[in-house]
């Protein structure tokens, strides 16, 4: 690998210098006030960012995984029945911590590139007639398939089946690439991590509760410490963690949401579109097709493409690696060996989007694949070019 090139994998993104140098930072004394004057920006930036008024929002020293184990814990008791969707490897993974926690999960089998089943959702709702469902869980952006599923309609379901479950959204790979609304799709718990729409190393686990949600810690009896939102909530109020703070990646954080919104959220979005499409023009001038089985579902930060039956993709990523010093995402799960990713979310622009997908030609034909080098740079570019 070199350091000199852009990567191309779901996370941890390109990570400005802006925010390297900011999270370079020397020894503070975490219970001073220096520390309150990066905290409570960053819990205000985040939910600017997550679209809420009134969400609560807590910071904590792990990843999206601890975010998920946050999500479950505060909220939830050892054998609640929880419905989910299993569509790829990282609602795959949620459902095996639900499982893990002792909670009773209906589980929805759905195609590894299809979106959430909300019509099924709501059947499924309408029949639990005496609510022993307690949380539905959904995964907005599914990393391992590039599928983007729509939250909104999940909450409809909720909301015509009058059903009280809370809504958990795994918002990982698309909060701070991807229009995200807390508020407008009634979401009661926002998960999301710093290594990705954040163009932060991996470190950070965020979240951010609904009243609804928070109302629920007070009855919730799964076991849980280095994740209680209840002693985090009190260690903010004194401007404080419950133990020792990740200041460096929260100052880092309060410089990455200053170019968020110096940029403008509609304009970040529209961004990761643009660049977005012009690898989905590139993967069809290739012949080939992506994991995503309609347009209504494309991710925004993510493609997972696959190649021919018979060929394994994750050789692509290899020699990618290891003769051209460029980094794409292999398949996980069930699409292992049959797509490879590009990611294209966080710090990216058309120009270094046009060096990765040159790269990937370049590997495609070393591998005897069918493919014209320049076809797939050309489309992107007829995309990217202004005067088009």
């Amino acid at each position: 690998m070199s350091f000199q090139n852009p990567v191309f994998i779901p996370g941890p993104t390109n990570m400005p210098e802006e925010i390297r140098q900011a999270c370079s930072m020397p020894s503070i004394d975490h219970r001073s006030s220096i520390f309150g004057e990066i905290l409570h920006p960053v819990l205000d930036g985040v939910r600017r960012v997550l679209k809420s008024k009134t969400a609560e929002v807590f910071i904590f020293p792990s990843t999206g995984t601890g975010g998920w184990e946050t999500a479950l814990s505060n909220c939830l008791s050892a054998g609640d029945k929880i419905l989910a969707a299993r569509n790829g490897m990282f609602s795959h993974r949620w459902i095996d911590m639900c499982q893990r926690h002792g909670l009773d999960v209906q589980i929805v089998e759905t195609p590894w590139g299809d979106g959430l089943p909300a019509d099924t959702y709501e059947e499924l709702l309408r029949a639990d007639t005496n609510h022993h469902i307690k949380a539905v869980l959904a995964t907005h952006n599914e990393t391992a398939t590039g599928v983007k599923s729509d939250i909104a309609a999940v909450r409809k379901a909720l909301d015509a089946a009058g059903h009280p479950a809370l809504l958990f959204v795994d918002g990982v790979s698309s909060i701070g690439s991807m229009d995200f609304r807390m508020d407008d799709w009634g979401v009661d718990v926002a998960v999301t991590g710093s290594q990705k729409g954040f163009m932060l190393p991996s470190g950070l686990a965020i979240v951010g509760f609904s009243e609804k949600a928070m109302k629920a810690t007070e009855t919730a009896q799964l076991p849980r410490t280095f994740f209680d939102v209840k002693d985090m909530q009190n260690g903010y109020a004194a401007s404080a963690y419950p133990y020792t703070p990740p200041v460096g990646l929260l100052r880092g954080m309060q410089t990455s949401l200053e170019m968020l919104e110096t940029e403008g959220l509609e304009n970040v979005f529209a961004r990761h579109t643009r660049i977005a499409e012009g690898v989905r023009k590139a993967v069809a001038a290739w012949g080939l097709k992506l994991c995503a089985n309609s347009p209504d579902v494309y991710s925004d930060s993510v493609s997972a493409i696959r190649t021919p039956d018979g060929f394994n993709a994750t050789d692509i990523v290899t020699r990618a690696a290891d003769t051209y010093g460029m980094a794409f995402g292999v398949g996980l799960g069930e699409v292992a060996g049959k797509v490879f990713r590009i990611g294209h979310l966080g710090s990216l622009t058309d120009a270094m989007m046009l060096s990765g997908l040159g790269v990937a030609e370049m590997v495609m034909v070393d591998l005897g694949l069918d493919i014209k080098l320049g076809s797939g740079v050309a489309a992107a570019q007829d995309h990217y070019r202004y005067g088009s």
